[in-house]
């Protein structure tokens, strides 16, 4: 049913548990494979994809030209986009198969999904910035890549799939959905607090904010990459 593609570059900390919350979903035959999309890892990241049985592409470097990479190969009737340093919360299987029921049963449109945002780390700062998440997401219907995204392999193909982009291929794609063509999973998909914890929540959370806006302003996608490393 569902081809889950995963884009790597040296994931080795964080794939086992993005894998490990799978594996339910596998078991109940909602998840007919994993697609491990590579763009050059030099650590254990093939070793644990060979392991775990997932099927591995590689691609030139950069979540665009991976996932659509991944895309290119699956089988699934849908495509889950997921990070490989996100795990999706227990129960997330039931509420995506009753939603992929109601659309193939003609009781929804055709629509695509994300997942509530959630961060692996505790106190006040984690909490803030899922509310704000939850804000954005509310309001302007922009939920970003490490939420995840769930769509028909035919919706994605109608929409053009990933563009060859070294940032915001996740905004990029999602703005070619129409308001009432994304829905709003209430299971989380529980991403790693790392990054902000290492640059500190705020100005990690000031930076996001920075580059989305410059990319909806028309800065060039590679120009933001150069600023977001």
């Amino acid at each position: 049913m569902i081809s889950v593609v995963i884009p790597t570059l040296n994931a080795e900390r964080t794939l086992v548990p993005t894998l490990s919350g799978l594996v339910p979903a596998v078991v109940e035959g909602i998840v007919q494979e994993a697609i491990i999309a590579d763009g050059g890892s030099t650590d254990g990241t093939y070793l644990i994809a060979d392991a775990a049985g997932t099927h591995l592409v590689k691609a030139p470097r950069g979540r665009g030209m991976q996932l659509e990479a991944g895309a290119r190969e699956a089988k699934g009737d849908w495509l889950l986009f997921l990070h490989a340093d996100t795990v999706l919360e227990p129960g997330w299987a039931t509420e995506v198969a009753n939603f992929i029921e109601r659309i193939e049963s003609g009781r929804r449109p055709h629509s695509a999904a994300y997942f509530r945002f959630g961060l692996d780390d505790e106190g006040f700062m984690p909490r803030l910035i899922e509310t704000m998440v939850g804000l954005r997401c509310a309001f302007f219907s922009l939920p970003y890549g490490d939420q995840g995204l769930l769509i028909s392999r035919t919706h994605y193909a109608r929409l053009g799939g990933f563009r060859p982009l070294p940032l915001m291929e996740d905004v990029d794609l999602v703005r070619r959905l129409k308001r009432r063509e994304l829905h709003a999973f209430r299971t989380r998909a529980v991403t790693s607090a790392r990054r902000y914890q290492e640059d500190g929540y705020l100005l990690r959370s000031a930076r996001n904010l920075g580059l989305t806006l410059l990319y909806l302003l028309r800065v060039p996608p590679r120009l933001l990459a150069r600023l977001y490393e």
